[in-house]
């Protein structure tokens, strides 16, 4: 399969709506979180500033210095949890005939890889929310608009990457790893909902 990040729009748009298993909502999170990100390095690259005081605009550079990386890493979990789920899914083929506790350990195994991935875009949406109250403080007034979608964005891909995660720990029989990747499964999203209205409300302020 080529790399759905090389697609093109309708090319990508159509690899979703087709009727496979792979890509699905794990790497339509990735690809809300990665457009997001666009968004907010756009509206901390642009001349004018809130009050144009050097400050801000030294601070609103930092910010897109910052969330270049995130916004790459992004781009790379589009592709990363569509293979880490065609793995789940050549794990329960390649098993079939194997002994149970081998069965079970292999197919164990792709699912963790395929619950870390989705946490992954979890972590990363969650750092440019923490991004974008910086940006909401200071960007232009005309690009609130801008910044609030690329909040709602890294929200939804928060929830929907969330919902990954659960769907793929409800497989697993093992309760400590269960336990540590729910636990941080929560802390992420309370804390990107509270990033979430705090940017909100610096671009009410």
């Amino acid at each position: 399969m080529a790399r759905l990040s090389s697609l093109t729009l309708i090319e990508l748009l159509d690899a979703f709506a087709a009727s496979e298993p792979v890509p699905a909502g794990g790497s339509a999170s990735a690809l809300a979180a990665a457009t997001g990100a666009s968004l907010l390095i756009m509206a901390a690259t642009l001349p004018k500033t809130r009050s144009g005081a050097a400050e801000e605009g030294a601070e609103l550079a930092a910010a897109a210095v910052r969330l270049r990386p995130i916004r790459d890493a992004l781009v790379d979990l589009i592709d990363r949890d569509a293979e880490a789920y065609a793995g789940v899914i050549a794990a329960f083929r390649s098993t079939k005939g194997m002994a149970d506790d081998e069965r079970r350990n292999t197919v164990a195994a792709a699912m963790q890889l395929a619950t870390e991935v989705p946490l992954e875009t979890m972590r990363a949406s969650a750092q440019g929310l923490h991004e974008a109250v910086v940006i909401a403080s200071s960007c232009s007034r005309a690009a609130g608009g801008d910044v609030g979608a690329a909040v709602e964005l890294l929200l939804a891909a928060m929830r929907g990457a969330g919902g990954s995660v659960d769907s793929n720990l409800a497989a697993l029989k093992d309760l400590e790893y269960v336990d540590r990747i729910s636990a941080e499964r929560r802390r992420l999203e309370d804390e990107s909902v509270a990033d979430g209205e705090r940017s909100c409300a610096a671009l009410q302020a």
